[in-house]
């Protein structure tokens, strides 16, 4: 069965700029996305024809400077473009934040002569990104990464392997996060790591239980050069860079979320009310309106959390906690509410004839990836409550 037309969320957006930019969106995601969605995940397919689309339409680099091809759009209207576009298809909503976060390091911290250089293909000329800091060894531990950068004269030569890579294998470009220096986060610089440099190869794609269509791979740089001109930051700066570009990062996810979350209600609220049993519509028994009514608050509930961070963000205010705490509730969201909309459709739930099934599975990761919740609840927990003592 193919998957349902989301419906349309009322959304509070700052210009008619947004709105128009918003209802291009939904165009894209019903026309070109939604239609192939189930089949495409089911064979393992990458659409990339999408972010070349994406890319014409101006929408690979929403949150970053029209100087260098980026949209000039607020985080508040930039996340609400995921949702729309995570709804339609997960592999696309979290393509584009991994894209927008690959993108972030150059876009925030390199040179004026870098950005001018890289920047405009990165956000507007069909380039696609990956964000390289996880390895096998450090997962939630990123601070002990073991992938080297040795300096030869006027390069970098970088050597080890990193895991859990959205794209990987198929990125135009990675950021990757090397050690440059001695142990722990201030011996980690950030590179510019071009998608076909010698050395760089790709695993075959991890075998998911979710989001098949977007590949997820390690990648091993054997000995690739790259010049220091695609050093980013400053040496020994590449932590601190990781860790920001993660907090905007989180809110990607989080925005990704309720899309999924809200696909799922819309599924669960047209089966209930066209399934009919006793005489009547579904809908009309408590149990399961109670349960619909759960499921629309508690995704009301995220999309304001996310929002009220993207705002804190775009005023130049801190958002780190914030950011956290949208990441867990509306991941935690989305698990919860697939989960309810397999236990409304029933049996058809269980099938993959319907969605609700490929959105319970691909819920789960959004719980996992950019930091686990376990991580996400000892961030809020040291802005609450101070660092833990030793």
């Amino acid at each position: 069965m193919p998957d349902r037309a989301p419906q349309p969320v009322d959304r509070q957006l700052p210009t008619e700029e947004a709105r128009d930019l918003i209802a291009l969106v939904r165009d894209i995601a019903h026309q070109e996305i939604a239609p192939n969605a189930a089949e495409e995940e089911d064979a393992g397919r990458f659409p990339r024809e999408v972010f070349t689309l994406l890319s014409r339409s101006g929408l690979l680099g929403l949150p970053y400077d029209s100087e260098y091809g980026g949209g000039d759009q607020p985080y508040e209207v930039y996340l609400q473009v995921l949702e729309e576009l995570a709804a339609a298809r997960l592999t696309v909503g979290l393509g584009l934040s991994v894209h927008t976060l690959a993108s972030y390091a150059l876009a925030t911290y390199g040179t004026k002569a870098q950005q001018v250089e890289h920047l405009p293909a990165m956000l507007g000329g069909g380039l696609l990104g990956a964000y390289a800091l996880s390895e096998p060894a450090s997962g939630s531990d990123a601070a002990s990464l073991r992938t080297k950068a040795v300096r030869d004269g006027d390069d970098w030569v970088i050597t080890g392997t990193k895991s859990w890579i959205t794209h990987g294998g198929i990125a135009d470009f990675y950021t990757v996060m090397a050690r440059t220096g001695g142990e722990g986060p201030r011996g980690i610089t950030a590179f510019l790591v071009p998608g076909d440099a010698e050395g760089l190869t790709a695993a075959a794609p991890e075998k998911k239980m979710g989001l098949k269509g977007s590949p997820t791979a390690q990648i091993h740089l054997d000995g690739v050069r790259v010049g220091d001109d695609r050093r980013i930051g400053e040496e020994g700066q590449g932590f601190a860079i990781a860790l920001s570009a993660l907090d905007s990062g989180r809110l990607g996810i989080a925005a990704c979320a309720i899309g999924v979350a809200q696909a799922a209600l819309d599924e669960a609220t047209a089966y209930a009310t066209e399934r009919r049993q006793f005489g009547r519509p579904i809908a009309d028994f408590q149990g399961l309106r109670f349960m619909l009514a759960d499921m629309a608050t508690q995704i009301e509930a995220g999309r304001a959390l996310y929002l009220t961070a993207a705002r804190l963000r775009d005023a130049g205010r801190p958002f780190a906690r914030e950011a956290a705490m949208a990441k867990l509730f509306c991941t935690d969201t989305a698990m919860k509410a697939t989960t309810d909309a397999v236990q409304i459709l029933g049996g058809y739930g269980y099938t993959a004839d319907f969605p609700a099934e490929r959105y319970m599975r691909e819920a789960k990761v959004l719980q996992i990836v950019e930091g686990t919740n376990q991580i996400q609840r000892m961030v809020i927990a040291r802005h609450v409550a101070g660092p833990e003592t030793r």
